[in-house]
């Protein structure tokens, strides 16, 4: 039973990258052997498209060009069946490893290749592993001047890999006009502590009732739309398992990926989603 007496409606995304694409992977496995290795994201996308239709909800595909180069078809797929095509940047690379003529040449790029493939204008942009920080916010204003609406791209918390902690809870102008919005990923507030509730390896650690509740102070207390997102690996349990990672490492990927699926069925049907752009742009 849905405990959403405002009927706001929550963002659902998807980071479509394939599991030798993660960042915690880049030590073990190099982009130049990508090609290799076995792809999983076809099925996976598959399914995740099944899902969304049979619970009649359209979201926001952040999608690799790297995957998109490569499997056009559902890139296409994804855009006629309604959701968003938005950017993930070419090859997965962190903004903070980047120049800023690196990075502004990747977002001209892939923005220029989905929008060639699928016939749509792609608005949005999510930086690999979270990755715009205080190091780096000049990414803001390249992306508004290569054509972008949007960014999803800050995780206001700490951690080890990413985020900006003191950063805002809820959609911001970083460029002090209109007409670029960062949507940051979805926290809410326990005694002072910002209990991250927006998906991906938390939403498989933490028990389903805790994010269902989190998500529903969002709702009620902040009477804002949450914003979550996942990945299609993590509907693989299984996928191949590259040898020499670290203990920590293996947590955070493997954890409960054989209860992603159940999981994601209870959110979709727990709550209202949309796009991002239909949420945050209109």
């Amino acid at each position: 039973m849905k405990e959403n007496p405002l009927k706001l409606t929550n963002a659902f995304t998807v980071d479509v990258e394939d599991y030798f694409q993660v960042s915690a992977f880049e030590k073990h496995i190099q982009h130049r052997d990508w090609s290799y290795l076995p792809c999983r994201i076809e099925p996976n996308i598959v399914r995740i498209l099944a899902l969304l239709d049979e619970k009649n909800v359209k979201a926001t595909f952040f999608t690799l060009g790297w995957i998109a180069e490569r499997y056009p078809h559902l890139v296409r797929e994804i855009v006629q069946n309604g959701h968003e095509l938005a950017s993930h940047g070419y090859e997965h690379i962190r903004v903070t490893q980047q120049t800023q003529a690196e990075f502004d040449q990747d977002i001209r790029r892939t923005k220029s290749l989905l929008e060639d493939i699928s016939g749509v204008a792609v608005l949005g942009y999510r930086a690999a592993s979270y990755s715009i920080n205080r190091t780096c916010l000049w990414a803001h204003a390249a992306l508004y001047e290569a054509g972008y609406h949007y960014s999803s791209s800050i995780y206001p918390i700490y951690h080890d890999l990413y985020g900006i902690p003191d950063a805002p809870r809820f959609a911001y102008y970083p460029l002090n006009n209109k007409k670029f919005v960062e949507i940051p990923i979805t926290t809410t507030d326990i005694f002072g502590y910002r209990l991250p509730c927006g998906g991906g390896g938390y939403f498989r650690l933490f028990p389903y009732w805790l994010s269902r509740w989190a998500i529903n102070c969002v709702n009620q207390q902040d009477v804002k739309p949450a914003l979550f997102y996942f990945h299609p690996w993590e509907l693989d349990p299984e996928q191949p398992r590259p040898h020499g990672l670290s203990a920590k490492t293996q947590f955070r990927h493997y954890l409960n990926l054989h209860l992603t699926e159940s999981r994601l069925r209870k959110l979709l049907t727990d709550f209202n989603w949309g796009r991002m752009d239909q949420i945050f742009l209109t």
